[in-house]
């Protein structure tokens, strides 16, 4: 996650490490903590196959002198200084001009959060770093010794040995490790000539200081540092001393205060019982109301009402404003949503299944994306800022990582191949593909795929695919907390004015059992919008998302559906889906909602679409594997296409 500087992934790195005996690994990107979480989730998976090893986090600080440090905080006070260090460092950029992603320190700022933290000062000849480096750590300063394979070696290891001994710093022996195997070398060569922007012909002194950067085993790095076994033995003392885990870190729901002195489960109940009455005039169903018991005993069981509770807020906001809003995806089937007004979908008139939402079984925090009109989409995102303060609000990151396309032009550029023959390259696969080239489009276009440059492109693609390539912002997920964000992740300006993002991305947050809420712009709600005012100003009929009769189905509306008349309707309106409708024939909402998903890869490639068509063009072919399943198949006609059907099944 120091952008184009490793050429292995976190995984990698940890299987490596744990075949070579090695009990934990410190990972320090550069200004960056933004690989710690992918650490943790390989250290997690290896645990899951019996290997135990640990990550140590930390970070690399280069300074705005040129000086650079290695940190590592010693507990939870410790990782709090590193973020709010970092956040720090970030702020003083100006993402408006190019600036993103660049972090300024001096030695100062380093002496204002230095406690708990074991630093390691990476060498260099300037007079000072030393002193700095004693006066700040004491007894918890190093200074790193890298063998570079280089004339003097020797010489120059023992140099900085007693010179850190002269400072009372402890030497402590660095491997500088860029990637886990000696194989990828080579990809090295290629990102770091990607970075420079320039061909590995002219790389030149660019290149890496040593090819010796892969992972090394602890007998390789006690041979190595035979002369200086106290090096060796302080990486172990500091492995040891940093016990900080991110599992310490927790998810603080911001302070909702909905109704004083309510707790905030009794607050979601109070809200969402007077709503789902105010729905139904005063007199909701039985059905619906032991709905509601059901959820929100699972939301008091998960400790998940300050969730709603938050969402709510920015939703009702949002009605305060006029801003149209509506909730997608899993939510809809949750009459709490139904019934605070975050939705509009009935989930007992369409029979949805809540347990698709929230589940004690996977333990996974709620997710609730809610679209709002484009046009206004960033007056919802600053009220949040101003509501919930800038200390406690930030937008998600999204890691950019290389697709089967972008490798192939990169590496194919890098390795100085023609800009044509690598769009033609490109060309030949989807977008999104993270295959790479296949030999018979390579064959296709006329290559020769024995060319020496053309099979190392091919080859160096594969293994760069997956790579991460930048940091983005996402579109608009939030990350809300109680306490200060900073203390739990740096933070810093996005490249648009007035947002901030931190260096996570969703499935980090998700991960760590963070919360966060999807505040996403979509441009048919602008289309509704001016759609009920046109019925308002022209026909007197005024209507909202949740009126009554937008729940019903109208024949009208269908039979051009029926047609494949859908140009500029959300959803239905692709080549793909146009060509399905007149197959499918929808008469009612929940054959859109098949029709919608019927046209994916998993129903295609699972042999799902045609036994469901010919079901439903003669209904005589239906049948179930068992009578105990008709009730959750009866209404796709004995055809699983939706995750709830598999959860009930």
């Amino acid at each position: 996650f120091s952008f184009l500087r490793g050429a292995s992934s976190p995984l990698e790195l940890f299987s490596a490490a744990a075949l070579m005996g090695h009990a934990a690994l410190g990972i320090t990107d550069r200004n960056s903590l933004g690989g710690v979480v992918q650490a943790l989730f390989a250290c997690d998976e290896l645990g899951k196959q019996g290997v135990a090893i640990r990550p140590v986090y930390g970070c690399r600080l280069d300074l705005a002198d040129g000086a650079s440090l290695l940190v590592w905080p010693q507990d939870r006070a410790g990782w709090s200084r590193l973020t709010r260090l970092l956040t720090l460092g970030k702020s003083r950029v100006d993402a408006q001009r190019g600036e993103k992603g660049q972090c300024i320190l001096h030695w100062e700022d380093v002496a204002g959060y230095c406690d708990g933290l074991v630093g390691a000062l990476v060498p260099r000849d300037v007079e000072g770093d030393l002193a700095w480096m004693a006066d700040l750590f004491g007894a918890s300063g190093h200074v790193c010794m890298t063998a570079m394979r280089r004339p003097n070696e020797a010489v120059r290891l023992n140099a900085v040995h007693e010179d850190a001994r002269h400072f009372g710093l402890t030497p402590l022996a660095t491997g500088d490790v860029l990637y886990h195997h000696p194989d990828r070398r080579m990809l090295q060569d290629v990102v770091t000539a990607i970075r420079e922007g320039c061909t590995i012909d002219a790389l030149g002194l660019k290149r890496e200081r040593s090819v010796d950067r892969q992972l090394k085993s602890p007998e390789a790095m006690a041979r190595r540092f035979a002369r200086w076994p106290d090096a060796v033995h302080a990486s172990a003392a500091i492995a040891e001393r940093c016990s900080f885990s991110l599992r310490e870190l927790r998810h603080q729901y911001p302070q909702e205060e909905v109704l004083t002195g309510q707790t905030p489960q009794q607050a979601l109940r109070i809200l969402a019982t007077n709503g789902l009455r105010q729905r139904f005039g005063g007199r909701p169903s039985q059905a619906h109301l032991d709905l509601l018991e059901h959820e929100l005993g699972l939301v008091d069981q998960m400790g998940y009402a300050p969730y709603f509770l938050t969402v709510n807020s920015i939703v009702q906001f949002a009605i305060s404003q006029q801003i149209l809003c509506q909730g997608r995806g899993s939510a809809a089937n949750s009459v709490i949503c139904f019934a605070l007004g975050i939705t509009s979908i009935d989930p007992v008139k369409h029979q949805l299944l809540f347990e698709r939402f929230i589940s004690t079984e996977r333990r996974e925090p709620p997710d609730i994306d809610v679209d709002f009109e484009h046009e206004r989409r960033e007056e919802v995102i600053q009220w949040i800022y101003d509501s919930y303060g800038r200390d406690h609000a930030a937008l998600t990151a999204v890691v950019s990582r290389f697709r089967t396309r972008g490798a192939v032009r990169e590496v194919g550029k890098a390795l100085g191949l023609p800009e044509d023959l690598t769009g033609a390259l490109s060309s030949q696969v989807w977008g999104w593909s993270s295959d790479g080239v296949p030999e018979a489009h390579v064959a296709a276009l006329g290559l020769d795929a024995g060319d020496h440059r053309l099979a190392l492109t091919l080859s160096l693609a594969r293994e760069l695919i997956g790579t991460p390539r930048h940091l983005s912002q996402h579109p608009g997920g939030f990350v809300l907390t109680r306490d200060r964000l900073h203390d739990l992740v740096p933070v810093e300006p996005a490249a648009m004015v007035d947002r901030q993002v931190i260096e996570w991305e969703k499935v980090d947050l998700e991960y760590l059992g963070f919360m966060k809420v999807d505040i996403l712009g979509l441009g048919m709600l602008g289309c509704m919008r001016r759609s009920f005012d046109l019925l308002a100003a022209h026909k007197g009929v005024s209507l909202t998302m949740a009126s009554p009769v937008m729940q019903d189905d109208d024949p009208a509306t269908f039979r051009m559906i029926r047609q494949a008349d859908t140009l500029g309707v959300f959803q239905i309106e692709s080549r793909a889906q146009m060509s399905m409708l007149p197959r499918m024939k929808p008469v009612d909402f929940y054959d859109i909602a098949i029709q919608v998903a019927i046209v994916r890869p998993g129903p295609i490639q699972g042999n799902m679409v045609h036994p469901y068509l010919k079901r439903r063009q003669n209904p005589a072919l239906v049948d179930y594997p068992s009578p105990a399943l008709k009730t959750v198949l009866k209404k796709t006609l004995g055809v699983p296409l939706f995750q709830e059907q598999a959860m009930q099944v």
